[in-house]
């Protein structure tokens, strides 16, 4: 069996979903987790970030529900309102972290939300992959020639194939059948309970 991760990295929900996907996957070291990326920003929703907005109050609703946080970085540039969410080019961030590291995919797709829901550090950038390579020691040069060369459309179609519409989604999938553990929210005891009913 291994878990499949359907997210987007500028995603307050998937954000959100952090602390659920890191407590599962430390329950479950031996459970190989893919990380894919969705495509909530692309297209003509690749306008700057003051059009949506609706996220200021959904962070408010994020944080009541699940104790998320944002930090005072990432609200700066809310209130600024011209930064544009690319979702394309953070999908191809997160893929050149996996590809330097794979068993380590899910720790790193948190570290990259840490980096923009927190620090307000840009998903567009390389130089923004390039930090989290080198904070888990990876090698950062190949990170962003990685970077350069990744293929998001290749994780879009994957979401797609699972049929996630919705960020974040978290995937069971046991002898080629996927089984849903979440969509959305949920806590980790409750993904532990959908984990143990196809054991």
């Amino acid at each position: 069996m291994k878990l499949v991760y359907v997210f987007d990295a500028y995603c307050g929900w998937s954000h959100a979903f952090s602390g659920t996907l890191r407590a599962v996957t430390e329950r479950h070291p031996d459970l190989p987790v893919e990380v894919v990326s969705g495509g909530l920003f692309t297209g003509s929703r690749r306008v700057p970030i003051r059009e949506f907005g609706f996220i200021k109050d959904a962070n408010v609703q994020v944080t009541a529900r699940t104790g998320a946080r944002f930090g005072e970085a990432f609200n700066e540039l809310l209130d600024e309102g011209e930064f544009v969410m690319d979702s394309e080019a953070a999908a191809r961030g997160v893929a050149a972290l996996r590809e330097a590291a794979p068993g380590r995919a899910a720790e790193l797709a948190i570290a990259v939300q840490q980096a923009f829901f927190h620090d307000g550090q840009s998903l567009n950038d390389p130089e923004t992959y390039r930090r989290i390579a080198t904070g888990f020691g990876l090698d950062a040069d190949a990170v962003v020639a990685a970077f350069h060369s990744a293929q998001p459309e290749v994780d879009f179609a994957t979401a797609a194939r699972f049929g996630v519409n919705g960020f974040p989604t978290l995937i069971a999938v046991k002898d080629d059948k996927a089984y849903a553990l979440a969509r959305g929210h949920a806590s980790a005891d409750e993904v532990e309970q959908r984990l143990a009913s196809l054991s």
